[in-house]
């Protein structure tokens, strides 16, 4: 590289070459190679595979990374699904948001999961493109829901599936474990360590989660009750109509009458007071597939496990929004 001289400045600098990386001591397509090679690899087994600097591979992969940013279309989004994850010990949130068309995380920020920092999204997108915005999944979060409201009038409220279904399982887990501190002795056996079995959905079990299921069930009541009435709630998402979804949760809600389950009933009182956006799901303009959010979670929490964790915000930042794009 050539050292010249600035005519307008008079400080003497380096010639810049569009083929190197930020480390002139490589070739930018080296660093690309290394970054796509960090995508499903640990820093530390790419530093050892190429006999490089730690550092200096993690600052390839940044550069690879944002690289693959700057390809990207800028967001747009019709419709978006908002999370949260935790990125360390206690509540520490970070709102993670996602293009559900175009099946990839658009922005990841805020310095918790509150109002404000939700409004941080909208704030970037602007009031033209957050006016676009036609749906919003999310789960049942407040903040997420009246931070929405304002920035995106235009927006429907959607709470997502598989927040609503995690409620239900949570009262069933309770079920059972009332059940386990009332029965004694053999009862007791067949309820001990059948969580997984009990909360998964029946098609999902393998053949001695079956057979351990059908004995479960047929030894406790109960349960057996609670774990039906969990199978068909289920099918409130398969209608088109509100008002058919509707007449299903009404007699769902009065088949609980006498079966002494509270949990139960807490559940179909949260049900009822967040209905408007459970049922939203029936509008034909709503169907959209809601399995991408819970996927992305999971793909972070890989990233994250694989890293033992990301100190560097910055870094999980760019693995995050960079996850689901192509490679270059």
């Amino acid at each position: 590289m050539r050292r010249v001289e600035c005519r307008q400045c008079g400080k003497v600098k380096l010639e810049k070459l569009d083929w190197l990386s930020s480390n002139p001591s490589y070739t930018k397509r080296f660093a690309f190679f290394v970054g796509k090679r960090c995508r499903s690899m640990t820093i530390q087994a790419v530093a050892k595979e190429e006999r490089m600097d730690w550092h200096t591979v993690k600052d390839m992969d940044k550069q690879y990374m944002q690289e693959q940013l700057d390809r990207a279309s800028r967001p747009n989004p019709k419709v978006v699904g908002i999370d949260e994850i935790s990125i360390g010990k206690g509540h520490d949130y970070r709102i993670v948001v996602s293009d559900l068309e175009k099946r990839r995380p658009i922005w990841f920020g805020g310095p918790d999961r509150s109002e404000k920092s939700m409004d941080l999204f909208y704030q970037s997108l602007g009031p033209s493109r957050a006016g676009r915005i036609r749906l919003a999944v999310m789960d049942m979060w407040k903040p997420f829901e009246n931070s929405a409201l304002r920035n995106a009038p235009g927006a429907a409220i959607l709470y997502d599936k598989f927040h609503v279904i995690r409620h239900l399982q949570d009262a069933l887990d309770t079920v059972r474990k009332r059940e386990y501190a009332r029965v004694s002795g053999t009862d007791r056996s067949f309820i001990k360590g059948q969580k997984y079995t009990l909360l998964s959905r029946q098609e999902n079990l393998t053949l001695d989660g079956r057979q351990s299921l059908k004995k479960l069930l047929g030894a406790n009541r109960r349960l057996n009750t609670a774990y039906l009435l969990k199978e068909s709630f289920v099918q409130l998402w398969d209608y088109n109509s509100e008002g058919w979804a509707r007449r299903f949760f009404e007699n769902w809600k009065t088949s609980l009458k006498w079966q002494r389950l509270k949990p139960y009933e807490a559940f179909a009182k949260m049900v009822e007071r967040h209905w408007d956006g459970i049922a939203a799901h029936c509008r034909p303009e709503n169907k959209i597939a809601l399995g991408f959010v819970e996927g992305l979670n999971n793909k972070i929490r890989v990233i994250q496990r694989r890293a033992y964790g990301l100190r560097d915000e910055g870094y999980l930042r760019l693995k995050v929004l960079t996850c689901m794009l192509q490679e270059i």
